[in-house]
């Protein structure tokens, strides 16, 4: 397939390939594929004759730099008009979420942008003959959407909210944070901590907990359990898992070790862990990113065994205590290119099918990184993966939220990493925790939002992206959840 790409009518002549990926009518990643931008034409080459879309970084004037999908397309000698099918695929989405919704009634203060969006669109697609002009259309059309389905994303937000919080469908534990271990001791950092969240997680690496095979090292643990366990907290800790360099010890990297031992080390280290705390932690989170971060290369009978030894040993050590499941890249974008990789809702599928008594999955939302998984997304396509993976007869817990408060550079630049209407400041931060804060609250099946980091701290996976500088003054997104607890817990 071959696309052309136009900026303010004109075929151009450079862009940028950020976070690009083919993908099939079932929304995973195509493999073995080739994406690559020369003499005005984006080329895409694939192993198959099969239709596909295309996501990329896209820049919407106006809007930001956002990643977007086309449609799936049959291959052909032509090329595509690639603004034309960022349009065609958001006025696509727009309907199927209002049958999804049942938003067919006209929706206030709205609908005179949706019918200049349709109406743009057709003109381009009247133009056809004429590229240049047909871009334009679509462009137009395409903020014009774009802006329309994330309002209408939030307003139907809004009114489930609002219904949750008439109903107290909300535990105490519903807004929570990730602990900085560092920071336990700090008074300060305390007070604001309890000051917004009702439940916290604290970080757990096998890395640095056993740094010699049978030698652990708990005194990190054990000051933020016995610190937090009397702030009445709901306490969740975890990954007591993650299959990533950096949360696997070195003696266990050395290699030579088969899975069979593998799968009884890690057991025993989840066990150790879980007797230990099971007292104190309310919820473990067992495995995470297992889909998409797989070390070892592990098969994927391989992948579901390990889940499975790993969520027996915390039922053994812990009876009571909720074991979560972490999903990480919801959109699947690593499966194109990772290897003994499993898409996002195969693997959930896989885990639910295969019996294994665990009681909900938390799914990671990173936003601000040039990175698989972490480029910029809209709220309508926040609200529509919300809406793809809830059905999995599992509660959700929205964990690890983050989004950058300010612009870095490097891979955390808007340009390549995407911007959100504007470029990031503490304004936009606040209005995006605000926005997907509803929306993610609005979902019946989501049980709680866990934010990454309360302050910045230079080894955050976003730069920039705690609710407090590093000096723990508030920034204006601290502010905002504070306001968001308080309508959550309105009586």
């Amino acid at each position: 397939m071959k696309f052309q790409i136009f900026k303010n009518g004109q075929l151009a002549d450079k862009f940028r390939l950020c976070g690009a990926f083919l993908f099939g009518t079932d929304g995973v990643g195509v493999r073995r594929t080739k994406i690559a931008f020369k003499d005005g034409l984006l080329e895409c080459t694939k192993p198959n004759l099969e239709t596909a879309g295309l996501a990329l970084l896209w820049p919407i004037d106006g809007f930001g730099r956002v990643l977007m999908p086309t449609t799936c397309l049959p291959e052909r000698q032509r090329p595509y008009n690639l603004n034309l099918e960022m349009a065609r695929a958001r006025l696509m989405q727009i309907i199927n979420k209002r049958e999804d919704w049942s938003y067919f009634n006209a929706v206030e203060d709205l609908e005179d942008l949706s019918k200049e969006a349709q109406n743009l669109f057709i003109q381009a697609i009247q133009n056809g003959s004429n590229a240049s002009l047909a871009s334009q259309l679509a462009d137009e059309s395409l903020k014009k959407a774009l802006v329309f389905s994330e309002k209408l994303a939030i307003k139907q937000a809004e009114s489930l909210f609002v219904m949750r919080v008439k109903n107290h469908a909300f535990g105490r534990g519903c807004l929570g944070c990730r602990v900085n271990p560092a920071q336990i001791n700090n008074a300060k950092y305390i007070d604001r901590l309890l000051d917004v969240f009702g439940s916290v997680i604290i970080p757990i690496n096998w890395a640095q907990v056993e740094t010699q095979k049978g030698t652990f090292d708990f005194s990190t643990l054990d000051a933020c359990v016995e610190l937090l366990c009397q702030k009445k907290l709901v306490l969740g800790a975890g990954p007591l898992l993650r299959f990533s360099k950096g949360h696997l010890p070195k003696w266990l990297l050395r290699g030579g070790t088969g899975f069979e031992k593998m799968r009884e080390t890690a057991y025993q280290f989840v066990s150790r862990v879980v007797a230990r705390y099971a007292g104190a932690v309310h919820r473990w989170f067992i495995v995470s990113g297992l889909n998409s971060c797989n070390h070892f290369g592990f098969s994927f009978e391989q992948v579901l065994e390990m889940t499975r030894a790993a969520n027996m040993a915390v039922k053994a050590a812990s009876t009571r205590a909720v074991k979560i499941i972490e999903i990480s890249s919801l959109w699947g974008e690593y499966y194109a290119t990772t290897p003994n990789s499993i898409p996002p809702l195969v693997y959930m599928d896989m885990v639910v099918q295969s019996g294994i008594n665990f009681d909900a999955f938390g799914l990671q939302m990173r936003f601000g990184k040039n990175q698989s998984g972490m480029h910029i997304r809209d709220m309508m396509q926040i609200s529509a993966i919300l809406d793809y993976l809830g059905p999995v007869a599992k509660p959700l817990y929205v964990t690890d939220v983050e989004i950058p408060s300010q612009s870095a550079d490097g891979l955390y630049n808007g340009k390549v990493a995407g911007a959100w209407h504007q470029e990031w400041d503490q304004s936009q931060q606040a209005l995006w925790l605000d926005q997907f804060y509803t929306i993610a609250l609005s979902k019946p099946f989501v049980d709680s939002v866990t934010y990454s980091n309360l302050a910045d701290t230079d080894d955050s996976t976003i730069a920039h992206s705690g609710l407090l500088t590093a000096q723990l003054e508030p920034k204006e997104s601290f502010q905002i959840l504070r306001k968001f607890r308080a309508a959550v817990f309105s009586r």
